[in-house]
């Protein structure tokens, strides 16, 4: 039987020089349209904001954490409601549409919005570019800095724990993964997506929703560290950004840029610390 995320699909497999019919299970890839809703009471607006291939589950985080972390909302409260829409009046709900509705005092301008962000490694915009964008609509307040501690053998610990919760990985090894962990290596919440950001947006919108202050969290990421992800990190500001894989250029930029520690090729028993800010602390045991 089908579930959330993986679809079994029959297949021919080699085995010994010979092709067998088998059954495997492949992550789920669909389209989310999200809408936005905003306006006062008297003149609400509707729009099509943005459309993603995600694997579906927690769409209502993904969508919170894309607004978030494209500058749109700056807590949940600027939502009244988010779910999903029929694709048209009378017509069942439609699982890939998903329609959010902003606070009536939340200002929205799509007619002078412009993409902030720059969320592919083609799109050729330079990195100075993408940073001063970043710091505009970045809702942080840069002045605040928190002192963190953290040990070798807690982040060599950390992907171990990040596979152990990958369920989905587990039976499709197609999807990106990653998780809070508290400064104490015990995990805080985990996402999985065909789409490394929308793993990352649904983890930040359930967060939010939550409570969880990432501000005083490690991100593991199961993949590399790009732009967009350290774009959304930084976003929730996060501390701490670790991934299994390389970073670029542009990613190390933001950790410099933002004062994040960025940890790259975490796996085994090694590591590359790309930025450490002063005020964190990587402690050897």
């Amino acid at each position: 039987m089908d579930t959330v995320g993986v679809q079994s699909w029959e297949i021919h497999r080699l085995r010994q020089n010979r092709l067998e019919e088998a059954v495997d299970d492949l992550a789920v890839e669909e389209p989310l349209e999200i809408q936005v809703e905003w306006g006062p009471e008297n003149a609400r607006k509707k729009q099509s904001l943005s459309i993603t291939m995600r694997t579906p589950g927690a769409d209502a985080d993904l969508a919170l954490g894309f607004l978030f972390t494209e500058g749109i909302i700056r807590n949940p409260g600027d939502v009244t409601y988010i779910n999903h829409v029929p694709a048209f009046p009378g017509s069942p709900a439609e699982n890939n549409q998903i329609l959010v509705r902003l606070h009536p005092d939340v200002l929205f301008a799509p007619a002078k919005l412009e993409r902030h962000f720059y969320t592919t490694s083609s799109c050729g915009v330079c990195g100075k570019t993408s940073l001063e964008a970043l710091h505009t609509v970045s809702p942080l307040q840069q002045t605040e800095v928190r002192t963190l501690k953290t040990d070798i053998p807690l982040l060599l610990s950390l992907p171990d724990k990040l596979r152990a919760v990958q369920d989905t990985f587990q039976s499709t090894g197609g999807l990106h993964g990653c998780a809070f962990f508290h400064t104490n290596g015990d995990l805080i919440a985990s996402r999985e997506d065909v789409g490394r950001h929308n793993a990352l947006d649904k983890l930040i919108g359930h967060c939010l929703k939550a409570g969880n202050d990432m501000r005083e969290s490690i991100l593991l990421l199961s993949g590399r560290a790009s732009f967009e992800l350290m774009q959304k990190a930084a976003m929730a500001g996060v501390p701490v950004v670790c991934a299994v894989g390389a970073p670029s250029s542009l990613a190390a930029s933001v950790a410099a840029d933002f004062q994040m520690a960025l940890i790259g090729f975490l796996r085994e028993d090694r590591f590359n610390v790309y930025h450490l800010p002063s005020n964190i602390e990587i402690i050897h045991s």
